[in-house]
């Protein structure tokens, strides 16, 4: 019986003294700050020739409130069977979005045209992400770069 309660007692410290130090470990959160752009969480996306909207392609920041504001470059390459003017407009002009402190996300808006394509050309447009003044990360975290880059195919 003496070594029953003995047994029962050490486990009972040992329990214990887990639960006290799991309470006191503190643990520093994840952050790693990054850009990226997307619609729906997907890297590419699809318009119709018919389309005619105003349409907001929107870069993301993933980090904690930022105090300062942050700069980020991007490139828009289009594709051989796309003309501005004909299929659609730039209405975001240059290639600089800024994020003033406690904005986490900004547009880069295509007014887009109807008008019918050639579909033996390249009908893409391309935005991609290059810089920015923090140097954080571009697209998510991790070797693949996903979401530095949004495809948008007018079909």
């Amino acid at each position: 019986m003496k070594r029953k309660t003995t047994y029962l007692a050490a486990m009972l410290s040992l329990v214990f003294l887990m639960l006290i130090s799991a309470c006191k470990k503190e643990t520093t959160p994840y952050n790693h700050p990054f850009f990226h752009i997307m619609v729906n969480n997907q890297s590419s996306v699809e318009v119709l020739s018919n389309r005619k909207d105003l349409v907001n392609y929107n870069v993301y920041l993933s980090a904690e409130l930022q105090f300062e504001p942050i700069d980020v470059t991007y490139e828009v390459t289009v594709g051989n069977g796309l003309l501005e003017g004909r299929d659609f407009d730039f209405v975001t002009k240059g290639n600089k979005l800024t994020f003033p402190q406690g904005i986490f996300e900004r547009p880069i808006a295509i007014q887009w045209k109807e008008s019918p394509v050639d579909p033996t050309k390249d009908n893409r447009i391309i935005i991609k992400l290059i810089s920015n003044t923090k140097n954080y990360t571009m697209g998510l975290p991790g070797p693949d770069q996903l979401q530095r880059q949004l495809v948008i195919t007018k079909k």
